[in-house]
């Protein structure tokens, strides 16, 4: 009979449910044909240690194919009492197989040591399985408050849980540098801390007094790539320029337009941005060096956003450069200083992906845009031929205030609930056909002004982040009444799995944050702002 699985998320497309069930026991053996082993390892430590099942190498138990009949990230998982199957165009698809696998199993199995003798049943199931968008992605900010490896090793494993499959790493901004670059010491002696940091919104200047740094050595990253490739995904690192780099400016001035200060230690945009003299322009190609060596991925992020004028129209260097590459104004200059990012990034077999900022002016070709400024981007950066990932900020910025409850904590930004982020579609209503398929997904977007923590992380990223997942993973038509249904047994697994999510009626009185209080944003408002903002884009697309 054909009947939805009451608890899995996201939601598998199609379902048949039939009697019995497959007791997993400590005898239990797994066999991984060619091209499955590293995922019969991945889930051996994945479940060993809260079920006592080693799942040693033998036939009968649980099996991984590989189908090439099958999509990429597709699969067929086929639980009977005699047996689990689970096959996979790909090792992505035997990987989401296997996660689904988990969702079968009680909770408990997902703990981190044994709290249950067993044995362990999944009831028996036929699901058949893919994915819509390729791009299933979320943000992390480290910049902003700096995580350690093994809070982002966490955030992986969750988020690849929920099957997403890209971490965009945001590493530098105007607060901190979190990268060490080969030849230039000063990025972690200087640019990756800051004196103090502020508390709640800039519009209430409370500081809290203590200084806060960190950064990633080389061999950091390398473990954060391979550990999110093991559970395939994708890091694309993004190094925030020319805009945003306030952080660097303060550890090598001569970068700057003669800025000589400290890292900035308020929330908000800096104007203190990268002079586009030789010296500059070489500075980001060695770190964009830098980054190619160590993250292997096709894009790579260049952030392009923000990034404001004033210091240009006052720059020597700037009217030099003005003049010499007869650009009409300070205004073209940061397309031309994109252009030539993205050709070096070309030289080095890699592609530049940047928020949507960088279609003003014309971006350059190959580019991939994350469109993040409400939703008119999406449709001017395919109209002008780019692809792109749909992350605006109003449906799935998970920094923004989930209620109007003023026991939230630092509540900014438009109202974001549960409902909302469920709500969203990549694919803005009007494309043509050929249009929409230069969307190559939706991500959701943690910024951390004001999550200094992982546990700040959980309570803003679940279970909106849950509401996320099958929004990119699903077909468009969807059913929050049905979401809702099936959440309060996903939650039990976040709790297993030490996700400390807000909680569904709402936030405890220890979830407050009266030391660093907000400021809420109106729907309306922030569409007129958004409007305004992206005024230049409709100009260019007439």
């Amino acid at each position: 009979m054909n009947e939805p699985v009451t608890s899995l998320i996201p939601l598998p497309r199609a379902v048949t449910s039939s009697a019995g069930a497959f007791r997993l026991e400590t005898a239990t053996s797994l066999s991984a044909d060619p091209g499955t082993e590293a995922v019969s390892g991945w889930l051996r430590a994945a479940l060993g240690p809260a079920t006592g099942c080693l799942l040693s190498p033998g036939e009968g138990g649980i099996r991984m194919r590989l189908d090439p009949d099958l999509p990429a990230e597709g699969y067929l998982l086929d639980v009977a009492p005699a047996g689990v199957h689970i096959a996979g165009g790909s090792a992505a698809g035997v990987f989401y197989g296997a996660q689904t696998l988990r969702q079968l199993l009680p909770p408990a199995a997902l703990r981190g040591a044994a709290i249950s003798a067993g044995p362990w049943e999944i009831p028996a199931h036929r699901i058949a399985d893919e994915p819509r968008f390729a791009w299933r992605g979320v943000l992390l900010d480290v910049a902003r408050h700096f995580m350690p490896v093994s809070d982002v090793l966490r955030f992986i494993d969750l988020a690849a849980f929920h099957k997403l499959n890209v971490l965009h790493l945001h590493l530098t901004d105007d607060q901190g540098w979190r990268i060490e670059v080969p030849g230039l010491p000063r990025l972690t002696e200087v640019a990756s801390w800051r004196s103090t940091s502020m508390l709640g919104s800039r519009g209430h200047e409370r500081y809290d007094g203590r200084p806060h740094g960190g950064y990633y050595t080389t061999d950091d990253l390398r473990e954060i790539v391979a550990f999110a490739a093991a559970r395939h995904i994708t890091v694309v690192p993004e190094v925030d320029m020319p805009g945003h780099m306030q952080a660097a400016i303060a550890a090598y001035p001569e970068l700057g337009n003669g800025f000589a200060g400290p890292v900035r230690t308020a929330w908000g945009i800096s104007e203190h941005v990268l002079n586009v003299g030789p010296a500059a322009l070489d500075f980001c190609r060695a770190v964009l060096d830098h980054v190619c060596d160590v993250f292997p991925g096709e894009l790579i992020g260049i952030g392009g956003d923000e990034c404001p004028t004033t210091e240009w129209r006052d720059s020597p260097s700037a009217r030099e450069r003005i003049s010499a590459e007869g650009l009409a104004g300070p205004h073209e200059l940061q397309p031309w200083f994109t252009a030539r990012l993205a050709e070096h990034l070309a030289s080095r077999g890699r592609r530049l992906f940047g928020w949507d900022e960088i279609l003003a002016g014309g971006a350059p070709p190959g580019a991939v845009v994350a469109a993040w400024r409400g939703r008119e981007p999406t449709t001017h950066a395919v109209r002008a031929g780019h692809q792109v990932v749909a992350c605006p900020d109003i449906a799935v910025y998970l920094d923004y205030r989930q209620s109007d409850d003023p026991g939230e904590p630092t509540p900014v930004g438009t109202r974001l609930t549960l409902a909302d982020v469920f709500a969203f579609d990549p694919v803005p209503a009007g494309l043509s056909v050929s249009e929409a398929a230069l969307v190559l997904g939706g991500q959701a977007n943690v910024w951390t002004e004001h999550l200094e923590s992982a546990r700040r992380v959980d309570y803003q990223a679940f279970p909106r982040l849950c509401a996320f997942a099958e929004t990119v993973w699903g077909p468009p038509e969807r059913d929050f009444a049905g979401f809702s249904a099936r959440l309060p047994a996903h939650l039990a697994r976040l709790d297993a799995l030490g996700v400390g999510y807000r909680p569904l009626t709402g936030p405890r009185p220890w979830d407050a944050r009266p030391d660093a209080p907000g400021h809420p944003r109106d729907l309306a408002g922030r569409l007129a702002e958004l409007h305004e903002m992206t005024a230049g884009l409709r100009r260019v697309a007439t």
